[in-house]
């Protein structure tokens, strides 16, 4: 019988050390949740946060049960035999796709041309950390409901989370925030409002982000879901660690 787990840091050991901050907010209690397929002693578990679902232990086809009415979840296998659970249980429904890890090397910034990054933006361009009204703004649209929409309320995402946003008179047109919070650090979410793309906007709010978390101690976790992303983390300084492997899931995909 599938269960969530009261106590997640029990199953650290079925991740086989996965450093992916995202699981290890599930980890550490502080969100998401994870559930296994025993209370006490589970040999399985699946780690969820907003769209990310992690996998470990043993395969377990109840596991993949979990959420069946999702439109979209992106599936980190723990294991070749969970990747092997997946595809063949879940069939059309998912797509396999290739995600980027970042090093996570928490000496490796230079302040010095991050702070000439954040004051790059052109002008009529506003910088500004995510207050309570651009909290509220970020989840009026699609394209920016991920920077805060993982924090059930703005108390919440004021002490969990960070995030800077670039406002052009008075519109939100892109932001770099926190996806999710673990113990020292946040998963770092970032976006432009498409028709403000290629001006050098996600560099600027980034730089100011990691600005923000080298000053509070915090470190900026950063795991790409393409090229482009891979190109604007080492931009701001970032070096690559590896490519893996996702499954994007699809409910309504035939």
């Amino acid at each position: 019988m599938i269960v969530k787990l009261e106590k997640p840091e029990r199953v650290k050991g079925l991740f086989d050390g996965g450093s992916d901050t995202t699981l290890l907010s599930c980890l550490q209690g502080v969100m998401g949740e994870v559930y296994g397929d025993d209370k006490e002693h589970p040999a399985a578990a699946r780690a969820v946060l907003g769209d990310f679902s992690f996998f470990g232990g043993r395969p377990t086809e109840e596991l993949l049960g979990l959420f069946p009415d999702r439109k979209f979840h992106i599936l980190i296998p723990g294991s070749k035999a969970w990747e092997g659970m997946i595809v063949s249980c879940l069939g059309a429904k998912v797509r396999q796709v290739s995600r980027y890890a970042i090093k996570k090397e928490p000496g490796v910034f230079d302040r010095e041309k991050l702070r000439e990054a954040a004051a790059s933006l052109p002008r009529r361009y506003e910088l500004r950390p995510i207050d309570e009204a651009l909290y509220r703004r970020c989840l009026e649209e699609t394209w920016s409901q991920d920077f805060v929409g993982n924090y059930p309320d703005y108390d919440t995402y004021r002490r969990l989370g960070l995030g800077m946003a670039v406002v052009k008179e008075g519109e939100l047109v892109a932001g770099t925030s926190s996806y999710s919070s673990y113990l020292g650090g946040i998963e770092i979410e970032v976006g432009t409002k498409e028709a403000y793309r290629r001006r050098g906007l996600a560099y600027a709010c980034s730089a100011g982000l990691i600005l923000a978390c080298l000053d509070r101690g915090l470190y900026p976790s950063w795991d790409a879901q393409n090229l482009h992303s891979v190109g604007l983390a080492k931009k701001l300084g970032y070096h690559f660690d590896r490519e893996y492997t996702a499954y994007e899931y699809d409910g309504g995909r035939d």
